[in-house]
């Protein structure tokens, strides 16, 4: 094996084999195996890195080398790479003294890709590593600086964005990405193409030419980041007004691209992988199959393209598990309907082959028609892209509150919102069915609690003290020691119900187990009495068995808590590297124990926050890596400016577990809050000008937003974290627990952050929305969210006002959740419980549809049981639109997919 002198960016599969097996290239260098030996001949800088000190010419050392090649060999068979011709004078010679041998040649390539193909746990880190900040970058980096073109109109060539994408590759802070700079590369100098000029291979490149972000125009990025030479890869497509054509075609090439994915699985063989995904252009849209890329893929990691692992319909290999592709799947060459101009379609991710599902490396940067789509004109219905801040309205910034909310929906954007649930009707029943068809059995893991055991032997158990029958009570061994029949008996604390004392007797009543007991021949004690003739003695028996049996009841409470937290890695301070963003006078929620609440402060350290007060007890961390979502809410309407901390599993703050942690700050004096403002807002003329308070409104209106700000500014420089902002303007007021309060939406979830219990619910993990008790003549309304996963239970939120509902079907329909609407609230737990023990019967019913008012009257009674049903009211209002506008809608309904 020879290996080349790089002069250009160049994979081979010698200087690949030099990494995989040394960990470090080696140019210029002769490698060749024997049955029992490695035999290296190179310069002498090279042989002082490899321990072999040789300065002559290396004719002696060839000559040793054909000789080993010749030893105990019948037939001399030499493998080598084929398509690798020799550079350099030492390969040259080499090569030349090989030829002269008379030797057999055989072409190795598809051997060491075999070699290289399944990787090990170092490889997958890196190679895991390397599509982290591929898609970091293009997170953070290009698709800001796409929206930023795109919003202020300005003229950027492709080669400008292709510098600043490199740059930030290589110094991978610049994309929030905390990577050794000496450790990363490109793979290829990023892509970035638009104006009807694209080439869809790794070899294209970005030129001179200005970004085009016309009406109708496509944009196609590609990033390849190495890490410890190992590669990974991501590309995207963004479409700015697109067209009918090209959103259809978008749609097509997404679920295209997935089914590909998702069909990466051992044992199976490459080539149905991109059968999966030509299966779905041929059914989806066959006019497209001719405009397909011919290959969706190939193998990835010390090359960029590992030989002999294309995706493509002639490839057989089989996959096995821990192999890396880059899934790149496009549409090239397409006509616009004008036919002026071309454009064609992109995806790629970097995948790894598990032994159950695929694990998609790349997926930080959305690849969804609602992420990827920029409407820069105005439309009926307006797509935006899900951010964090505040201006990205849903609805184009309509509130929910509004009282314009109830007035009439035009004709045209009521059947454009029709025909798009509709979609989401079929889509939300196709994802339920693959689910449902998916789980097992859904046993119970209940875990039982051991049996308390206070002695171990008869031995341990104290004897009678100076020889009277007297209750002891243990503490150390947490049992009481009770006088039976002569003798002590010992009973666990735990064991004991309740404890009583009346005048002269104690009471003891005892937890006695059902009907079926863990020994069948045991004998339980229910209730044991005892006289007393010191009523204090008694009262002091009783009030220890209490003290300690709360004692032990505490302790097993929160063991049991502890017991199903996820352990997580210890927090990184700062120390002496940097110092810690910083957040003074706060207060947690929920709160230490104790009486008196002490203020603390929040610290941004290398891997998480640490929160802790004056008292050396009171200490929280919360890693980066646990927290599912982060939220800030300044303070508006409230007195509290929020930062919110929503986890993916409970941790304990103090005694409690919780999964959502709250730092919160007051902004203004709860007692004039709470009074109306103050003197200013008495009847009385006499305060109206009154200059001392007109001073004091100043100074807490001055206080609010320099606490808003500081919050803001610590948010902003916490990098490794995307705080979510609420959307005040699509709020709405509803009953959650007891009381009324107002709920906002952000970019991915539904929260109320301001009272307990929080609110957090998760837009990706609902199934649909049932809007109940929707009458004519209500004044309010119910919400109720059913969840993905039908275990957990439904929630609720009462009492929203009708004034909202308008509001609430848009926001819901343009963040494609579908909902539905029934006259009388359902009862869900029986619907789910039924829709678990037969999901065959619930897919043959049409899944969600048995919700659907609108459906045929032939259907009158299939869905009753389960649930309260609706009034048999006719329901025909918006049926008689569906076919007024049918021709002029047809645009419309493919921008919605």
């Amino acid at each position: 094996l020879h290996i080349l002198l790089l002069t250009d960016l160049r994979y081979l599969k010698s200087s690949a084999l030099h990494i995989w097996l040394l960990g470090y290239e080696f140019s210029d260098t002769i490698m060749v195996f024997t049955s029992n030996q490695i035999h290296f001949l190179c310069g002498k800088k090279i042989a002082t890195l490899l321990e072999v000190d040789k300065g002559d010419d290396g004719n002696g050392q060839m000559d040793a080398v054909l000789r080993a090649i010749r030893d105990g060999k019948e037939s001399q068979v030499v493998g080598h790479i084929a398509r690798e011709a020799p550079e350099g004078k030492l390969l040259e010679k080499w090569a030349a003294r090989l030829k002269n041998a008379e030797f057999q040649f055989v072409d190795i390539t598809a051997g060491l890709s075999d070699l290289f193909a399944a990787k090990d746990g170092t490889e997958i880190i890196n190679v895991k590593k390397a599509a982290y900040l591929a898609s970091s970058v293009m997170k953070n980096v290009v698709v800001p600086k796409l929206e930023k073109a795109i919003d202020e109109e300005r003229d950027v060539t492709h080669s400008l964005l292709m510098r600043l994408t490199e740059k930030a590759i290589l110094d991978p802070t610049k994309a929030g990405v905390k990577l050794k700079p000496e450790c990363v590369d490109i793979c290829y100098p990023p892509i970035f193409q638009s104006g009807g000029k694209f080439d869809l291979k790794p070899s294209a490149v970005s030129n001179d030419d200005l970004l085009a972000y016309d009406p109708g125009s496509i944009i196609i990025c590609g990033v390849g980041a190495r890490y410890n030479s190992y590669c990974s890869n991501i590309a995207r497509t963004y479409l700015v007004d697109a067209t009918n054509l090209q959103s259809k075609a978008y749609e097509v090439l997404l679920k295209a691209h997935e089914a590909a994915i998702n069909a990466m699985r051992p044992g199976r063989k490459l080539s149905s992988v991109y059968q999966a995904a030509l299966s779905v252009v041929e059914k989806e849209a066959p006019e497209l199959v001719d405009k397909l890329t011919k290959s969706a893929g190939t193998g990835i990691g010390l090359e960029f393209r590992e030989s002999g692992l294309n995706i493509n319909a002639r490839n057989d290999k089989v996959l096995r598990p821990q192999m890396a592709f880059n899934v790149s799947l496009g549409f090239q060459n397409m006509e616009c309907e004008s036919k002026k101009k071309t454009f064609s379609l992109f995806l790629a991710d970097t995948v790894i082959v598990k032994e159950e599902d695929p694990e998609i490396l790349t997926g930080k940067c959305s690849k969804l028609v609602t992420d990827v789509s920029y409407d820069k004109e105005e439309k009926p219905r307006k797509k935006a892209r899900r951010t964090s801040g505040p201006e990205s309205y849903f609805i184009n910034k309509t509130s929910l509150r509004s009282p314009n909310n109830n007035e009439v929906v035009s004709k045209d954007e009521l059947g454009m919102r029709k025909q798009h649930q509709a979609e989401l009707a079929r889509r939300k029943n196709e994802e339920t069915v693959r689910r449902l068809a998916g789980d097992g059995s859904s046993g119970s893991t209940a875990k039982t609690s051991a049996d308390s055991v206070a002695y171990k032997n008869v031995d341990d158990v104290p004897q009678p003290r100076d020889f009277m029958m007297m209750i002891q009570v243990d503490q150390k061994k947490e049992a009481v020691l009770l006088p039976i029949y002569g003798g002590i008996v010992p009973f666990h604390v735990s064991t004991i119900r309740r404890v009583s004392n009346q005048q002269d007797s104690i009471r003891i009543i005892f937890s006695v187990p059902g009907t079926t007991l863990k020994n069948q021949g045991a004998i339980y004690l229910k209730e044991v009495s005892f006289r007393s003739k010191d009523s204090k003695r008694s009262s002091e028996v009783v009030q220890a068995i209490k003290t300690l049996r709360r004692q032990v009841k505490a302790r097993e409470s929160e063991r049991m808590e502890r017991g199903t937290l996820v352990n997580q890695e210890k927090l990184q301070l700062a120390g002496n590297k940097f110092r810690p963003l910083r957040l003074s006078g706060l207060w947690i929620r929920p709160q230490f124990s104790g009486r008196k609440r002490v203020p603390g402060a929040l610290e941004a350290h290398a891997n998480g926050f640490r929160y802790s007060t004056t008292r050396p007890n009171e200490r929280v961390d919360v890693l980066f890596a646990k927290i599912k979502h982060a939220f800030l809410q300044p303070a508006e309407k409230e007195m509290l400016t929020i930062l919110h901390f929503h986890l993916h599993n409970h941790i304990m703050v103090g005694n409690k577990k919780t999964k959502d942690v709250q730092f919160c700050v007051e902004v203004m004096d709860a007692v004039r809050s709470l009074g109306g403002g103050g003197r200013r807002s008495s009847s009385s003329s006499a305060y109206e000008y009154d200059p001392d308070e007109i001073h004091e409104e100043q100074r807490e209106r001055d206080r609010k937003n320099k606490i808003n700000v500081d919050f803001n500014h610590f948010a902003t420089r916490v990098s490794a974290l995307e705080f979510e902002q609420p959307l005040r303007e699509l709020g709405f007021s509803g009953v959650t627990d007891k009381a009324r309060v107002f709920i906002v939406p952000t970019s991915s979830c539904l929260v109320m952050l301001t009272e307990a219990p929080f609110l957090v619910v998760s837009l990706s993990e609902v199934e649909i929305v049932n809007l109940e008790r929707v009458v004519f003549g209500n004044t309010s309304f119910d919400m109720a969210i059913v969840f993905k996963d039908f275990k957990k239970d439904v929630l609720k939120i009462n009492a929203i006002d009708t004034t909202s509902l308008e509001g609430i079907k848009k926001w819901l329909d343009a963040i494609d959740i579908k909902y539905y609407e029934s006259k009388a609230n359902l009862m869900w737990r029986t619907i789910l419980k039924r829709i678990t023990d037969d999901p065959q019967g619930f897919i043959d019913d049409g899944g969600w549809e048995f919700l659907n008012l609108e459906r045929s009257d032939s259907e009158p009674e299939e869905s009753d049981q389960g649930y309260e049903p609706p009034d048999a009211e006719d329901e025909s209002e918006s049926e008689d639109e569906d076919s007024e506008s049918e021709s002029e809608d047809q645009e419309e309904e493919e921008e919605d997919y």
